[in-house]
């Protein structure tokens, strides 16, 4: 099987090294990829001398980007998403590796007992819901880096990913919006080597947004239409209590009527959009 590994990293020297030797001892025949995301320690160095390919980036530009330059550099049919840190344990490979074969996302499954906190478990909670909510399909883990790709269906979709940690949702809403097939596999985690670069108030509230900017890009009117309906209802039944009280039509009404349907417009347009930005995905490749 043609396989390319492909490992971001962001001062992980002191796990880099051992989770190669693991991959390499397990899968001597895989592409091993590590990208340097800008390093201000021996990431590199310790990758290289571990027998990983290592590209460097010359600045610290994101995760998401070090995930890019690492699919575009892959030569393998399957390309393996897995983090430097630790965490994700090579034995769970062949799992996802089999799973890829009849579906076209395979993504390692967390615990909520293996998530950091309980903080971090109900915020990932959450955004598995609106995950859930956006795609019709229960989205289980949305914010797993550890995850299996066809390279010539991934690199469809690049254009499309942030260069955050976000790519993961990304990638995840991106198929599922496409008709393709995702399947969850369980895996299990160790604690990460090092801190975190995760910052839980700063980049939860970031992270939040950027799932909202991600729904609205991917499914517009399952952001809208809410509101929409909500703006409407509100007018209908403020009309219905100032009719019945004072025999008028009042000004907040007409408000929340209208606010109700410009925001519908505005999903119904937003729709269209992206629907036409799928359209020009070429299928060919």
């Amino acid at each position: 099987m043609n396989v390319s590994i492909i490992i971001p990293a962001y001062n992980e020297a002191p796990a880099i090294a051992e989770t190669i030797r693991k991959i390499r001892m397990a899968y001597p025949d895989f592409e091993i990829i590590v990208v340097d995301d800008g390093s201000q320690d021996d990431t590199a160095q310790r990758a290289q001398e571990a027998g990983a390919k290592v590209i460097r980036h010359p600045y610290n530009i994101g995760n998401g980007a070090a995930v890019k330059t690492g699919i575009r550099h892959s030569k393998g049919e399957l390309v393996v998403l897995m983090d430097g840190d630790g965490q994700h344990d090579p034995a769970d490979i062949p799992r996802l590796l089999r799973a890829a074969k009849d579906y076209d996302l395979a993504i390692g499954e967390r615990s909520p007992q293996d998530q950091a906190s309980l903080g971090r478990r109900f915020a990932n909670w959450c955004y598995n819901k609106l995950a859930s909510y956006v795609t019709n399909f229960p989205v289980k883990d949305l914010t797993s880096g550890f995850r299996v790709f066809h390279r010539t269906t991934v690199l469809r979709y690049l254009s499309l990913f942030p260069n955050t940690f976000s790519y993961p949702a990304t990638s995840t809403l991106a198929y599922l919006r496409s008709g393709l097939t995702v399947k969850y596999v369980p895996i299990f985690t160790h604690k990460r080597t090092g801190k975190s670069k995760i910052k839980p108030l700063r980049d939860g509230y970031r992270f939040l947004l950027i799932i909202v900017r991600i729904a609205t890009l991917f499914s517009p009117f399952k952001v809208f239409l809410p509101i929409s309906f909500f703006f409407l209802t509100t007018g209908l039944c403020y009309y219905g209590y100032t009719l019945a009280a004072f025999h008028r039509f009042t000004n907040m009404s007409a408000l929340l009527l209208s606010v109700g349907v410009m925001v519908f417009l505005m999903g119904l347009v937003s729709e269209q959009i992206t629907q036409m930005r799928y359209d020009r995905v070429d299928w060919t490749k």
